[in-house]
């Protein structure tokens, strides 16, 4: 379920940091800036023209090769899931992150120094309040291939566990969980990514971890050290010496946690998923969890999140003050009644609004329209819609008294259910593009007793009176 009511935020000041691309091996500065409201995660490459810009979005992954990568036409971002893990961790809701190059620097191999960044930055709280999907069924995916499977279940606040089990003597069975996202910076940030030595040997011969060194991943060692591997290793790592420590870990990395390798897999888990785009309350449970998975369940939860939505009626406490009565409705748009088909508006932003017609048995049309089976005819419920949306776009310019708002087009209009004597029609209505040269394209929805009834896509524009 859809609910709106999230504390937005954003940075307070723009930060930077500086290294190296773990599989590009390219010098790079990543600065996050602040964003406004609704923005959520987007990735801006300065080292390229327009368009440089990408949403941190589900449907923008490509592929998952060691790490979770996005691209939009000639636009990618690799490894993409530690900042944004640094960032869902903070709670931080808007953010924008700039790239000079395609993969942000990988630092110490997990997310303590993005999250440092971010802390020192601040944090600014914003006025608009956002969405966050509250679970309230069982939600699974499975990956039949690796046996990787993630669930979430209903449950107070946002929680991850991760179980994993490596199958190796080196790296076995292992778990963690995150109860509250207020731990992330002390309990999951600095966990570093790692890795098996078949892995690096692959990887090496592919001419990948180009700025991979010792001190940004753990290296375990799940098979006999030869000689020629442990040279190819020396100068891969830039060491005169290498060495095997007791509890197989290439060198001399020390474990933050015994359960290491688990917690960053939680990490990589809340990076990936925040690929939803849209905070999510409930209790995730991972296993064998990878970024595939990870991000084939986001995308799922993305499809679970737009069907809510589509059937998600707003939250309007009809006993409450509305922003604008039928007095104020009439001192914006040009129709009065019996056509004025709309009584009350309880939300009005720059791209969205929320009103509300009681439907009554004394509606004019109700004489001759079915009258011993009345209904709302479904003209007039796009035309009630229409003046709910022309509140919105009227609210653009200082003198909506003196503008008329005419249809353009009406697509996708469905018809859901009927609409009775006594129902109360709530319309919710938001942009699809941002109105520019007074027309505006905006998704409309209608309500009644909390199902949907009407929806159809609407396109007007504004046109002053002739006489004003």
């Amino acid at each position: 379920m859809i609910r709106r009511g999230l504390q937005q935020n954003t940075i307070s000041e723009p930060i930077s940091l500086e290294g190296v691309g773990l599989h590009t091996g390219i010098n790079v500065q990543l600065t996050f800036k602040p964003a406004p409201p609704d923005t959520g995660y987007v990735f801006v490459r300065d080292d390229i023209e327009a368009p440089n810009q990408i949403k941190a979005d589900a449907q923008y992954v490509v592929n998952t090769d060691r790490g979770t990568n996005l691209e939009f036409g000639d636009l990618k971002i690799f490894t993409s899931e530690h900042v944004l893990a640094a960032l869902v961790g903070l709670d931080i809701t808007n953010c924008y992150i700039h790239l000079n190059a395609p993969e942000p620097p990988i630092m110490d191999g997990s997310s303590k120094y993005f999250v440092e960044a971010l802390k020192k930055a601040g944090v600014t709280l914003q006025d608009e309040p956002g969405e966050y999907f509250e679970v309230t069924e069982v939600i699974s995916y499975k990956d039949s291939d690796s046996g990787s499977e993630i669930t979430v279940i209903p449950s107070d606040n946002y929680q991850v566990t991760t179980m994993v089990d490596f199958g190796t003597k080196v790296l076995g069975t292992q778990n963690a969980t995150l109860e509250n996202m207020a731990d992330f910076e002390t309990k999951i940030a600095p966990a570093r990514t790692f890795s098996f030595l078949h892995e690096i040997e692959m990887l090496l011969d592919h001419g990948l971890i180009k700025g991979g060194d010792l001190n940004n991943a753990i290296v375990y060692v799940d098979k006999p050290l030869s000689d020629a591997t442990m040279e190819k290793l020396k100068i891969a790592f830039k060491k005169d010496n290498l060495s095997v420590k007791p509890n197989g870990i290439l060198d001399n990395l020390t474990l933050h946690y015994s359960n290491e390798a688990a917690r960053h897999k939680l990490l990589d888990v809340i990076g990936d998923l925040a690929l939803i785009g849209m905070p999510i309350r409930g209790h995730v449970i991972a296993k064998k969890p990878g970024h595939k998975t990870n991000t084939a369940f986001s995308k799922k939860m993305a499809q679970v999140i737009k069907a809510a939505r589509r059937q998600n009626a707003p939250i309007v406490d009809l006993n409450a003050e509305p922003l604008m009565d039928v007095n104020d409705i009439i001192n914006v748009l040009p129709h009065r009644p019996p056509f004025l088909l709309v009584d009350k508006i309880y939300e009005l932003s720059d791209h969205h609004v929320v009103g509300v017609k009681n439907v009554t048995m004394n509606e004019p049309f109700f004489q001759g329209h079915f009258p011993g089976a009345p209904v709302m005819p479904g003209v007039l419920q796009i035309e009630a819609m229409a003046q709910a949306g022309g509140v919105l776009v009227l609210n653009t310019v200082p003198d909506p008294q003196n503008y008329l708002t005419f249809f353009i087009k009406i697509d996708n209009v469905k018809f859901k259910r009927p609409v009775h004597p006594g129902d109360t029609l709530i319309f919710k209505l938001d942009l699809i593009t941002p109105i520019r040269r007074g027309i505006c394209h905006m998704k409309g929805c209608a309500f009644a007793n909390g199902q949907l009834v009407t929806e159809g896509e609407l396109m007007a524009q504004i046109i002053k009176r002739k006489d004003a």
